[in-house]
């Protein structure tokens, strides 16, 4: 089995009481899970494919053979997300970025406030499940988009989300429904309160290296 299902850096009470220990319960034992289960039984047949670093094989999702095009979008989209979300996460973070983030954000969106205001909207508009993202463009500036089930900025050719993703929140339903319900933009202001800003600067500052 190529890929696994990777521990969470924190317990599953650790992000309360923005999100609750039953939701990360859920969310990384089951959901996470299906994902890698899935996307391990879709690529049995392929063990060239799978031999693959993750991040490889969604740069060229066109290239995979059709009968498991889709299985390892899905799937694929879903494990690398949601291990790039939980690193992202932190218990008795948030706050506001510093360094080289902090002013990139500014050059791009005015202010910290108008950023955060800016991502809030662009999650809450995404219809249905999906992902909003905090991206670098190839000239080293800050965008935000979004993207539908489990896709990513990664998919190059099949989303339109252009950049690196150094950031990323969960707004399917399951992310945030046992505590929040239908409320999405209270989930989203919320959960301002417990991402790691030195995780997302380290990423912001990989990504203008590469």
């Amino acid at each position: 089995m190529p890929f696994e299902l990777p521990p969470l850096p924190y317990p599953h009470d650790a992000l309360e009481p923005y999100i609750d220990a039953r939701t990360m319960e859920i969310h990384h034992g089951k959901h996470h899970q299906a994902y890698v289960t899935n996307l391990n039984k879709a690529l049995e047949s392929f063990p060239d494919i799978a031999s693959k670093t993750l991040e490889t094989i969604l740069a060229d999702i066109p290239s995979l053979p059709e009968n498991i095009r889709t299985a390892v979008r899905n799937n694929g989209g879903g494990h690398w997300n949601h291990t790039f979300f939980w690193k992202i996460l932190g218990p008795g973070k948030g706050g506001q970025p510093s360094g080289q983030l902090a002013e990139a954000i500014t050059k791009a969106f005015g202010s910290f406030s108008d950023f955060q205001a800016k991502f809030e909207a662009v999650g809450v508009s995404r219809f249905g499940s999906g992902w909003v993202w905090l991206c670098v463009h190839d000239d080293k500036s800050l965008c935000i988009c979004s993207t539908p089930n489990q896709d990513n900025p990664l998919m190059k050719g099949v989303v339109e989300c252009p950049g690196t993703p150094i950031m990323g929140v969960d707004v399917w339903e399951h992310a945030y429904y046992l505590l929040y319900q239908n409320r999405r933009p209270d989930y989203l202001k919320a959960i301002w309160n417990v991402i790691s800003w030195d995780i997302v600067e380290a990423n912001y500052l990989q990504a203008v290296k590469s």
